[in-house]
């Protein structure tokens, strides 16, 4: 059985790192579950909102450790994030 993970922004990510890798993520995933009403806009976070953003991209490009580097912005964890707070959709 496959490991399940998932890929987070890192929390010493700076916002602009963070706001870049929305855009890109954004840019082949879709992103509207973290607009306002989405399933995972809460917390109205931007550290929350990027780690949406990357994890469905890494999900989308198959779970590859090099679609979470994000420019070295992006850390791929064993825990669903779901249980530290976010409560959106959960793929692994």
């Amino acid at each position: 059985m496959l490991q399940k993970t998932w890929c987070v922004a890192k929390p010493s990510a700076d916002d602009t790192a963070l706001l870049e890798n929305m855009h890109y993520a954004c840019s082949v995933a879709d992103c509207s579950v973290f607009a306002r009403h989405g399933s995972c806009f809460l917390p109205d976070q931007l550290i929350n909102h990027a780690s949406v953003a990357m994890n469905l991209y890494y999900q989308a490009k198959g779970k590859n450790p090099w679609n979470c580097h994000f420019n070295g912005s992006g850390l791929i964890v064993l825990t669903d994030p779901r249980l530290s707070g976010f409560q959106g959709p959960a793929k692994s």
